[in-house]
């Protein structure tokens, strides 16, 4: 599990930092969250091809994390592409994001399937499921968590081959949840040698939002919550007043969440130096970090593997 920073920035790019977007690689799969202007230029550079991505996710429709979606999609389509893709966006914004893609003239060589969601909806894909959240923004916004399954637990070996299992496909078929009949007709339970499930890993993306009791919720136990943090703690008020939040009000959902990891996101354009945004944080959440384009964040599995 491995997660790209495409795009840093809140609402404008820098020389620094392009607009909002997350890829994602997990189990094969490519995802990419929020597709800002220059997203596809930021794939090249970080080595990501645009034919891997299997689905993406939108958070909400303002510009700067959506507009770079009709050129990904060309782009696509120019390298003859025919799986269909996926683009997840909130509840009544089908018929908008859909205009959008229908303006520029290009000739698709795969189906683009827009789907809607709802605050609460559940994805459900092979290996892990994606979450999501209602999120407080002035547009219709969602949050998103990938939630790895759990793996099956260890199996004990001496005890396993004192009961004369061997290992290859018996430890298979217990790893399954499938018992296995030895030669003298014993059967070997799953529970008799297997120990607990392995909890899965958990990332959480926010999108733009004020620090909310739901965000809290969806967090929860996560590995990686990567939040909203577009101005400073001196600029809480206007952080308030436009819907956004800051490293403190950030730093104390990731606290209350009990998360591992924080990274502070969608960073205001006036912020040459984030210095004094993770200094704010860290006195909250000490293990917090700025995104910064093109940071890879490797998710290890938890320490029971």
């Amino acid at each position: 599990m491995k997660l790209i920073f495409l795009g840093t920035s809140g609402s404008i790019p820098t020389s620094r930092r392009n607009i909002p977007s997350i890829a994602l690689k997990m189990n094969g799969e490519l995802l990419l969250f929020d597709v800002a202007e220059g997203t596809q230029r930021q794939m090249a550079i970080a080595h990501l091809s645009p034919m891997k991505v299997s689905s993406i996710f939108i958070t909400h429709l303002h510009g700067d994390h959506f507009l770079g979606l009709a050129g990904l999609v060309q782009t696509m389509a120019l390298l003859f592409r025919s799986d269909p893709l996926e683009v997840y966006c909130p509840a009544g914004e089908r018929e908008r994001l859909e205009t959008y893609l229908s303006i520029p003239h290009y000739t698709l060589t795969f189906d683009v399937i827009v789907r809607e969601l709802n605050p609460g909806d559940e994805i459900r894909r092979r290996g892990y499921r994606i979450l999501t959240s209602e999120v407080d923004h002035p547009v219709p916004s969602l949050a998103y968590a990938v939630v790895e399954d759990d793996r099956p637990g260890h199996i004990d070996v001496k005890k396993a081959e004192a009961l004369g299992l061997k290992p290859g496909p018996d430890f298979a078929r217990l790893k399954a949840g499938q018992s296995v009949r030895l030669k003298d007709g014993t059967v070997v339970k799953p529970e008799q040698v297997v120990g607990p499930p392995r909890p899965g890993r958990k990332i959480v993306y926010t999108g733009d939002t004020k620090p909310t009791e739901r965000i809290v919720n969806l967090a929860r136990g996560a590995d990686v919550l990567i939040h909203d943090c577009t101005l400073d703690d001196e600029l809480a008020d206007k952080a308030e007043e436009n819907s956004h939040s800051t490293p403190s009000r950030a730093a104390e959902v990731a606290k209350r969440a009990g998360v591992k990891l924080l990274i502070l996101m969608h960073i205001s354009p006036r912020y040459e130096d984030d210095s004094t945004l993770q200094e704010q944080a860290k006195k909250i959440f000490p293990n917090t970090l700025v995104a910064r384009d093109l940071m890879v964040i490797e998710v290890p599995f938890h320490n029971n593997t």
